[in-house]
Protein backbone atom coordinates (compact mmCIF):
# COMPACT_ATOMS: atom_id res chain seq x y z
CA UNK A 1 0.00 0.00 0.00
CA UNK A 2 1.27 3.69 -0.75
CA UNK A 3 1.63 6.28 1.98
CA UNK A 4 -1.00 8.05 0.11
CA UNK A 5 -3.30 4.64 0.34
CA UNK A 6 -2.40 4.16 3.61
CA UNK A 7 -2.96 7.67 4.95
CA UNK A 8 -6.33 8.12 2.94
CA UNK A 9 -7.33 4.86 4.71
CA UNK A 10 -6.74 6.33 7.64
CA UNK A 11 -8.37 9.08 7.46
CA UNK A 12 -11.48 7.39 6.49
CA UNK A 13 -10.97 5.55 9.89
CA UNK A 14 -12.09 8.75 10.77
CA UNK A 15 -8.24 9.71 11.96
CA UNK A 16 -7.55 13.63 11.50
CA UNK A 17 -5.32 14.57 9.11
CA UNK A 18 -2.36 14.98 11.11
CA UNK A 19 -2.68 11.55 12.30
CA UNK A 20 -3.18 10.30 8.76
CA UNK A 21 -0.33 11.62 7.35
CA UNK A 22 2.24 10.91 10.06
CA UNK A 23 1.09 7.37 10.60
CA UNK A 24 1.78 6.58 7.18
CA UNK A 25 5.08 6.84 7.28
CA UNK A 26 5.91 6.56 11.32
CA UNK A 27 6.88 2.65 11.53
CA UNK A 28 9.19 2.81 8.69
CA UNK A 29 11.00 6.25 10.10
CA UNK A 30 11.31 3.60 13.83
CA UNK A 31 8.19 4.97 15.89
CA UNK A 32 4.82 2.56 16.30
CA UNK A 33 1.81 3.55 15.03
CA UNK A 34 0.06 3.78 18.29
CA UNK A 35 2.98 6.45 18.90
CA UNK A 36 2.47 8.23 15.81
CA UNK A 37 -1.54 8.67 15.90
CA UNK A 38 -0.88 9.55 20.09
CA UNK A 39 1.45 12.40 18.98
CA UNK A 40 -0.71 13.78 16.25
CA UNK A 41 -3.66 13.85 17.83
CA UNK A 42 -4.02 17.47 18.90
CA UNK A 43 -2.41 18.61 15.45
CA UNK A 44 -5.77 17.58 13.91
CA UNK A 45 -7.90 20.27 12.77
CA UNK A 46 -5.80 23.03 12.10
CA UNK A 47 -3.99 22.22 15.36
CA UNK A 48 -6.31 21.71 17.52
CA UNK A 49 -9.54 22.62 15.72
CA UNK A 50 -8.05 26.39 15.98
CA UNK A 51 -8.00 26.46 11.89
CA UNK A 52 -4.38 27.53 11.71
CA UNK A 53 -1.97 25.16 9.74
CA UNK A 54 -3.11 22.31 8.05
CA UNK A 55 -3.22 19.17 9.67
CA UNK A 56 -1.81 17.26 6.60
CA UNK A 57 1.34 19.71 6.67
CA UNK A 58 1.91 19.29 10.26
CA UNK A 59 1.71 15.59 10.18
CA UNK A 60 4.33 15.81 6.85
CA UNK A 61 6.35 18.74 9.64
CA UNK A 62 6.47 15.65 12.34
CA UNK A 63 7.32 12.71 9.20
CA UNK A 64 10.17 15.02 8.47
CA UNK A 65 11.13 15.48 11.83
CA UNK A 66 11.43 11.76 12.42
CA UNK A 67 13.72 11.67 9.79
CA UNK A 68 16.03 14.71 9.85
CA UNK A 69 15.63 15.67 13.18
CA UNK A 70 18.34 16.52 15.85
CA UNK A 71 18.50 14.58 19.53
CA UNK A 72 21.92 16.01 20.27
CA UNK A 73 21.76 20.22 21.49
CA UNK A 74 25.13 20.44 19.93
CA UNK A 75 23.88 19.51 16.50
CA UNK A 76 22.85 21.77 15.09
CA UNK A 77 23.09 20.87 11.31
CA UNK A 78 20.45 18.06 11.80
CA UNK A 79 18.49 20.99 13.12
CA UNK A 80 19.34 23.51 10.52
CA UNK A 81 18.21 20.43 7.68
CA UNK A 82 15.12 19.58 9.35
CA UNK A 83 14.54 23.63 9.19
CA UNK A 84 15.59 23.11 5.28
CA UNK A 85 13.14 20.16 4.97
CA UNK A 86 9.84 21.57 6.76
CA UNK A 87 10.63 25.09 4.27
CA UNK A 88 10.80 22.96 1.33
CA UNK A 89 7.44 20.89 2.35
CA UNK A 90 5.73 24.20 2.99
CA UNK A 91 6.70 26.19 -0.29
CA UNK A 92 5.84 23.22 -2.16
CA UNK A 93 2.29 22.94 -0.76
CA UNK A 94 1.62 26.86 -0.61
CA UNK A 95 2.30 26.64 -4.30
CA UNK A 96 -0.23 24.26 -5.20
CA UNK A 97 -2.88 25.61 -2.57
CA UNK A 98 -1.94 29.16 -2.30
CA UNK A 99 -2.09 28.75 1.56
CA UNK A 100 -0.92 26.30 4.64
CA UNK A 101 -3.90 27.36 6.82
CA UNK A 102 -6.79 25.16 7.17
CA UNK A 103 -9.47 28.12 7.83
CA UNK A 104 -8.15 28.86 3.98
CA UNK A 105 -7.83 25.38 2.48
CA UNK A 106 -11.86 24.80 4.01
CA UNK A 107 -12.84 28.29 3.50
CA UNK A 108 -14.31 28.51 6.83
CA UNK A 109 -12.94 28.84 10.51
CA UNK A 110 -13.85 25.43 12.33
CA UNK A 111 -12.61 27.51 15.59
CA UNK A 112 -16.13 29.00 15.73
CA UNK A 113 -19.27 27.43 16.19
CA UNK A 114 -20.86 28.35 13.54
CA UNK A 115 -18.13 27.59 11.16
CA UNK A 116 -17.96 24.09 12.67
CA UNK A 117 -21.62 23.36 11.91
CA UNK A 118 -20.93 24.50 8.45
CA UNK A 119 -18.27 22.49 7.90
CA UNK A 120 -20.27 19.61 9.09
CA UNK A 121 -22.98 20.21 6.93
CA UNK A 122 -21.01 21.28 3.90
CA UNK A 123 -19.03 18.30 3.87
CA UNK A 124 -15.88 20.05 3.51
CA UNK A 125 -13.41 17.62 5.72
CA UNK A 126 -14.80 14.47 3.59
CA UNK A 127 -14.84 16.56 0.26
CA UNK A 128 -11.12 18.99 0.39
CA UNK A 129 -9.21 17.13 3.13
CA UNK A 130 -8.25 14.09 1.04
CA UNK A 131 -6.77 15.84 -1.79
CA UNK A 132 -4.58 17.86 1.10
CA UNK A 133 -3.52 14.47 2.92
CA UNK A 134 -2.81 13.28 -1.11
CA UNK A 135 -0.27 16.34 -1.62
CA UNK A 136 1.01 16.15 1.53
CA UNK A 137 1.97 12.18 0.71
CA UNK A 138 3.20 13.08 -3.01
CA UNK A 139 5.31 15.83 -1.63
CA UNK A 140 6.86 14.05 1.75
CA UNK A 141 7.24 11.05 -1.09
CA UNK A 142 9.32 12.52 -2.96
CA UNK A 143 11.66 14.40 -0.29
CA UNK A 144 11.99 11.07 1.94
Amino acid sequence: MSHAEAAKANFAQHYNCAQSVFSAYAEELGLERSQALKVATGFGGGMGRLANTCGAVTGAFMALSLKHGMTDPANQTDKEATYAAVQAFAREFKARFGTLDCRELLGVDMSTPGGLEQIHAQHLIDQRCPLYIQAATEILDKML
